[in-house]
């Protein structure tokens, strides 16, 4: 389900270090490995860690603390449980689990006009083509759709434009630019692929990121998409 704020639940949890600030995957790349699971009827949080181990409780509210997540100061809600003893024993850093009071969005740090980020199977293809012998996996680039039947990049044409993705209208606001998360496996997280230097065929181009890959935008129209949903530009 898209709301205006995005998909519900996402990035309703996220780590923080020691000076509160945010931590990801780009700055502790073994944390791609670790799947989290929220049943939000039951507020049960389920961590997997790759060496077959399970963690998972109820989710109890502890203090307030002001965080930094990228350039805001959201305050949020430190987690109460097993979950930051068990990832900081796996990172080998000391890290804590909070709760926004708000979901963040569709993963892109734009506020409102950044809650979905779309790509096309075939942008995925083209890269593939270029790397040349690498498999390249479209959950390397974290999108939230992706979309088949188009030519390699035409989403970059829907910048500007809005796009009916099943129940939902979008209205598409700029290009999304990479960084060096996506060189890393998203099984492993470990950097297995110079996606940024295979991305360099997309530098001089006229986008509004440097080596843009995918758009993102807000959306107009709440609504449900599903599996095999028609996406129809205009």
């Amino acid at each position: 389900m898209l709301e205006r704020t995005g998909v519900a639940e996402n990035r309703r949890f996220y780590l923080i270090d020691e000076r509160a600030r945010m931590v990801n995957g780009k700055m502790i790349g073994v944390l791609a490995a670790v799947r989290a699971d929220y049943e939000s009827a039951a507020e049960r949080l389920t961590m997997s860690f790759p060496d077959g181990s399970v963690v998972s409780d109820t989710v109890r509210l502890g203090a307030d603390v002001e965080t930094r997540f990228f350039s805001r100061t959201p305050t949020a809600r430190l987690v109460e449980g097993p979950w930051s003893e068990a990832i900081s024993a796996y990172s080998g850093r000391q890290l804590r689990l909070v709760r926004a009071e708000e979901s963040r969005g569709g993963g892109v740090d734009r506020g409102l006009e950044g809650t979905v980020s779309l790509i096309s199977t075939a942008s995925v293809e083209h890269l593939e083509a270029i790397a040349g012998g690498h498999t390249v996996d479209a959950r390397r680039f974290r999108m939230l759709i992706e979309v088949a039947g188009t030519d390699a990049h035409a989403e970059d044409l829907w910048v500007g434009h809005t796009v009916q993705i099943g129940q939902a209208r979008v209205a598409f606001r700029g290009h999304v630019g990479r960084c060096l998360v996506t060189s890393q496996s998203p099984d492993s997280g470990l950097v297995d692929m110079p996606t940024l230097e295979l991305l360099s065929y997309r530098r001089d181009l006229p986008t509004t990121e440097p080596l843009a890959f995918g758009v993102f935008g807000e959306v107009l129209k709440p609504g449900l998409v599903r599996l095999g949903d028609t996406v129809n530009p205009g």
